[in-house]
């Protein structure tokens, strides 16, 4: 599915979105440690900020967030393999997700700031995908 974006007011969008955003400043800019803290210092459920995470930017933002999202063999090591991988390439973890393990693998979702990578976003997918523990990855929509 391909991504349709469009330019709106924020004076028009519901409150809920103008609250992810803010959630999403505070937590680049580290005043909130965490997402609980964003949330929580917003006024946000966690639920909520996770639903539109990815959906939200700032127009006047110039740093890229993308998804990666991946499936790991449930073996020690794998995440912490798959984040090296983001950080080798230059990307910058800004928020992860684990699925419990079913059927000897998890998926993962990492939020990743690209301004700072020295390869592109293709490349680091295809690095990933070389290490032993990854089932699957690529950038979600």
């Amino acid at each position: 599915m391909k991504r349709h974006f469009l330019m709106v007011d924020a004076a028009v969008l519901p409150e809920v979105f103008l609250k992810v955003l803010k959630a999403k400043e505070l937590l680049a800019s580290g005043e909130a440690r965490n997402i609980s803290a964003a949330t929580r210092a917003v006024d946000l459920s966690r639920s909520a900020f996770y639903k539109y995470k990815d959906c939200i930017f700032d127009a006047r933002s110039t740093q890229q967030i993308i998804t990666v999202l991946a499936t790991l063999l449930d073996e020690n090591g794998a995440l912490q393999a798959l984040l090296g991988g983001i950080s080798a390439a230059g990307g910058s973890v800004v928020t992860i997700n684990q699925a419990t393990p079913e059927n000897g693998a998890a998926k993962v979702e990492v939020t990743v700031r690209t301004d700072t990578l020295r390869v592109s976003i293709e490349e680091m997918l295809a690095q990933l995908a070389q290490q032993r523990a990854v089932v699957e990855v690529h950038q979600g929509v």
